[in-house]
């Protein structure tokens, strides 16, 4: 008989955009039934993931590439995401237990000029393009006007995302964070979007590049988390990478800054050799912003590779008391025309010494994470979802 009560941590690692198919309402988001991040990785030839693999990857119901394992050594399973939107905010938040029935504002013809008057009001300075604008693309086009001129490079994109791009030398970062403070303050009420993001770039034109000092300001969870319910139970809950901004802070004990999957990777493997009981919540990024957003399904497939290779390892540096479980939080296939996010289901594996490696199903919400979490460490609070834990642990007391 297995006990999750002998469960003291989890590891849980969201591979940004990691979709393994279209649900049905994808059309309702503007995407076709035929959108899977997973396949079109697999179709360039590049996949190599024999870690995922024998975690049960290719077994899911559904996932109609790559090789099924014959005897998978974690359970796997298909979520379905019951929030009304695609993005990344949406996605973390029903990982953790709430689900988001009322999509987040969007803005495809850029944010009403009031709004945008206002914003100049506070913060003493002009903005530039404010549309919809691929990140890279709109320092290109802008970064020369915003040296000249000091204004705020303002774009959107598909998500429900207010960004402000500014150059790390001539804007400063401590000035593009305190406009994007003031922006979040305003961005409330009917323009409430999901994140304000900072966007700091170096370099001269036409050599403009990103750096990592991007930060992210999100809304507060409007209700109850798992990250919130684990810290009221005394556990210790520590995101790494963009998870703090991600949830406002709320509910995240210690948040450990990545710089990109291999820093997130490396230091969550340090967190491994750390003794604590309750959560490490990890969010690898690349996957999404370096090649889903870009269109680039080599580089896609090539970073599942170096994401599996590293697993392989870290798997076997697990304890018997640790559970692994890997998930995503939306799709982004590469080889569709368009850059933005996709509706699409994602892919649920555990592994843990003390778990059985049985098919999950197909699950109603990502929100059973977050009950099953919460459960499992014995957490009051209430969250959304179902829990597995009776499949992952059969014939354990509830």
């Amino acid at each position: 008989m297995s006990n999750h009560a002998s469960i003291k941590r989890v590891f849980l690692i969201v591979l940004d955009s990691f979709g393994i198919g279209a649900q049905n309402d994808a059309p309702l988001f503007g995407d076709s039934l035929s959108v899977n991040t997973l396949c079109a990785c697999a179709a360039t030839g590049k996949l190599e993931v024999p870690n995922l693999r024998r975690l049960g990857l290719f077994n899911i119901d559904g996932v109609a590439c790559g090789q099924r394992c014959p005897a998978p050594v974690g359970a796997y399973g298909r979520l379905l995401e019951k929030s009304r939107g695609k993005d990344t905010t949406t996605g973390h938040w029903e990982i953790a237990g709430l689900i988001s029935p009322t999509p987040m504002p969007t803005y495809p013809d850029g944010f009403p000029q009031p709004l945008i008057d206002e914003l100049e009001r506070r913060t003493g300075r002009g903005v530039l393009c404010n549309k919809p604008y691929s990140g890279t693309q709109v320092i290109a086009d802008y970064g020369p006007e915003q040296i000249k001129t000091g204004k705020l490079i303002v774009y959107t994109s598909a998500d429900s995302v207010f960004q402000i791009a500014a150059h790390e030398k001539y804007i400063g970062l401590d000035e593009l964070y305190r406009c994007c403070e003031i922006a979040r303050a305003l961005l409330q009420g009917e323009h409430a979007v999901g994140r304000v993001i900072a966007r700091p770039y170096v370099g001269e034109a036409p050599n403009f590049t990103r750096t990592a000092n991007r930060h992210d300001y999100s809304l507060r969870p409007p209700r109850m988390t798992m990250l919130q319910s684990l810290s009221n139970a005394g556990k210790t809950v520590i995101g790494v990478g963009k998870i703090y901004d991600i949830f406002a802070g709320q509910g995240v004990g210690q948040t450990i800054k990545t710089a990109g999957n291999a820093d997130g990777m490396a230091k969550t493997e340090a967190i491994a050799n750390q003794d604590f009981e309750g959560l490490c919540f990890v969010n690898l990024v690349d996957f999404d912003s370096l090649y889903g957003h870009r269109n680039d399904a080599q580089g896609y497939a090539l970073a599942l590779c170096a994401f599996d290779r590293w697993l392989g390892g870290f798997m076997e540096k697990l304890r018997a008391q640790d559970l692994l479980m890997i998930t995503a939080d939306h799709g982004c296939d590469p080889s569709t025309s368009g850059t933005d996010h996709t509706r699409e289901s994602v892919p649920l594996l555990i592994f843990g010494k003390a778990a059985a490696p049985v098919n999950l199903g197909v699950r109603a919400s990502f929100a059973d994470i977050g009950q099953s979490i919460v459960q499992l460490f014995g957490a009051a609070d209430a969250v959304e979802g179902e829990s597995f834990l009776n499949l992952l642990f059969p014939g354990a007391p509830a």
